[in-house]
């Protein structure tokens, strides 16, 4: 990134806190600051939330969550209870009265917005609109997280379970994963391989899986992303993850094979720099076979 990149980030930031009216101790001329607006807002009127959840969505450190908490509580606003099944766990819902503020929050909130649109012009307005739905997406991207977990992680094993779940109803014939060459995802552990999981807000929304076998090129492996995430770029960021760290084990050249009804994946593959090439393996389910070359690296995985 440029210094002007930074820059830009920076003045955009300011200008969107100043007219959102995060600046203003009491947020929309209501009677609380924005984190505690903010917060009653996100526990929404859906019923009992958990409150790991709710600050995982916000991104927010747990001590202060637990004084905005305390100030709604004390306000009426929320109730703040044990989980019925593991009392470790807190639960926060609105009240009565917490729903008739997150109301009048929300009619404020429509103002607000109205305000900023109103002295523009049609075209203005579509392309202040549009814009904001592309900063929304990049912003979305740019928080989602990548970590190397073991394949029988909780979160692991969910992303596998939905990818497993979804080739089911794509592939004809249905899939199995017990049939495929790959039947035991603990294959992809060190040193054997790794497997990545992407997370959106602490809910795990990818993954993806390398195989390094020694003297052969590393394999790309159960390449999955959320249906709520697509559109992030996050199944080339995964990929591209994969080359680096196959590069960084010192392999240079990374195999990969898909099904013909995975045509957006296809796609992917093709114009990240891969090329089909024969079948070099005799997976059931694949149809075309891709192979990249890969800049050579200096071993560093462990």
């Amino acid at each position: 990134m440029t210094g002007e990149q930074v820059e830009q980030v920076r003045r955009f930031n300011r200008t969107v806190a100043e007219r959102v009216g995060v600046l203003q101790d009491r947020y929309l001329g209501g009677a609380r600051p924005y984190g505690q607006a903010r917060l009653l807002w996100q526990i929404g009127d859906e019923g009992t939330d958990d409150v790991r959840s709710v600050r995982a969505r916000l991104g927010l450190d747990s001590g202060y969550v637990s004084r905005l908490l305390r100030a709604l509580e004390r306000d009426g606003l929320v109730a703040v209870e044990p989980h019925p099944g593991d009392r470790r766990v807190r639960t926060v819902r609105l009240t009565e009265a917490g729903r008739k503020e997150r109301a009048l929050l929300d009619d404020r909130s429509d103002a607000l917005a109205a305000s900023l649109l109103d002295p523009l012009d049609t075209r203005q307005r579509e392309k202040l609109t549009s814009a904001m739905a592309e900063v929304e997406r990049l912003l979305t991207a740019s928080v989602v997280s990548l970590e190397v977990l073991d394949p029988d992680h909780p979160d692991a094993a969910y992303c596998l379970r939905a990818y497993a779940a979804e080739l089911q109803g794509l592939i004809e014939g249905g899939f199995d994963p017990a049939n495929s060459l790959l039947p035991d995802p603990r294959e992809l552990r060190a040193p054997l391989g790794l497997f990545l999981v992407a997370r959106l807000h602490g809910d795990p929304v990818g993954c993806a899986g390398l195989k390094l076998t020694t003297g052969a090129p590393a394999e790309i492996k159960r390449l999955w992303v959320s249906p709520r995430t697509r559109g992030l770029g996050l199944a080339r960021r995964l990929l591209s993850e994969l080359e680096e760290r196959a590069t960084r084990h010192g392999s240079d050249l990374v195999r990969l094979d898909t099904n013909r009804a995975l045509e957006a994946a296809t796609r992917l593959y093709r114009d990240s720099g891969y090329t089909e090439v024969p079948a070099f393996n005799d997976e059931p389910y694949a149809h075309h076979w891709f192979e990249k070359q890969l800049t050579s690296g200096i071993r560093e995985f462990t």
